[in-house]
């Protein structure tokens, strides 16, 4: 069995997902948000810093993946976001874990069949593909996405690997 961590990161909320994958198969373990109400930019990392780190430490992932930068509205909201991907990328990488990235695109189309699926498409994808009983926060269902997502290219690489 295989447990991965998906990180939605943001610098007000950065989203996470935990599944299990045995097999074919896949497992909603976990998942939320980081709410991040600091005041500086050097505060805020550290809380992201210090939550995904507690999170790896209670829930163990064997990998963790993690959305690409895109170019947001503005130059100045891109450094910040890739400023918190570096915050939760660090968090995994001193607790040994390797890192996947994927960009948005990617996402969308492993999770929805199509790389411009609206939230509202990848929040239903993720209740239907892991049986969920209600639909999680926005962030939270983009980051078990994002661990979906691990799984599903983790099978292709596999399968292309015995080919």
């Amino acid at each position: 069995m295989t447990r991965i961590l998906g990180i939605d990161p943001g610098s007000r909320l950065t989203g996470f997902g935990i599944i299990d994958i045995d097999g074919n198969r896949s497992a909603y373990v976990t998942s939320g948000c980081i709410r991040i109400k600091a005041e500086t930019l050097p505060e805020k990392l550290k809380i992201i810093f210090e939550g995904i780190t507690e999170l790896i430490e209670v829930n163990r992932p064997d990998e963790v993946s993690i959305e690409n930068v895109f170019m947001h509205r503005n130059a100045a909201s891109a450094l910040k976001l890739g400023q918190a991907r570096g915050a939760a990328i660090t968090a995994a990488v001193m607790q040994s874990l390797r890192v996947a990235e994927y960009s948005p695109s990617e996402i969308k189309q492993s999770i929805a069949g199509k790389g411009n699926a609206t939230k509202e498409q990848i929040q239903h994808m993720v209740v239907a593909l892991l049986q969920l009983p209600g639909t999680p926060q926005e962030d939270a269902a983009d980051a078990l996405a994002i661990a979906l997502t691990h799984h599903h290219f983790s099978q292709t690489r596999n399968y292309l690997k015995d080919v």
